[in-house]
């Protein structure tokens, strides 16, 4: 049974959001008390994972999608993986603003797609 390239697109590009938001993020709450080299260092290593899922998501994904498609659902992942990580490992309350936000990317994703 064949994987739909959707779902192996947004599979891969949810995973590698979930690295890279920790890579961007995580060292704020895990490293502040530690020199930025040592943060950065963490950072990219934590970072290669995120490529080595997202490259893959981009390459399947090009077969069917446009490349504004793929930034755009791209975008949308971003969110709805930073938002939870926010508010869970960063303890940072909701804000009203997240739903906004949200919206705006409904609307990006539904122009992008409709064609």
């Amino acid at each position: 049974m064949q994987i739909p390239v959707i779902v192996q697109t947004v599979g891969l590009l949810t995973l590698s959001n979930v690295f890279m938001t920790v890579a961007w993020y995580g060292h704020l709450k895990n490293l502040s008390s530690k020199p930025w080299w040592i943060a950065a260092l963490v950072s990219w290593g934590i970072a290669l994972f995120e490529y080595l899922l997202q490259v893959p998501a981009n390459r399947i994904g090009h077969t069917q999608y446009s490349l504004a498609q793929l930034k755009i659902m791209q975008e949308a992942i971003t969110l709805s993986v930073f938002v939870p990580f926010a508010m869970l490992y960063m303890d940072q309350p909701f804000k009203t603003d997240y739903i906004w936000a949200a919206l705006c990317l409904v609307g990006a994703v539904y122009f992008i797609f409709r064609s």
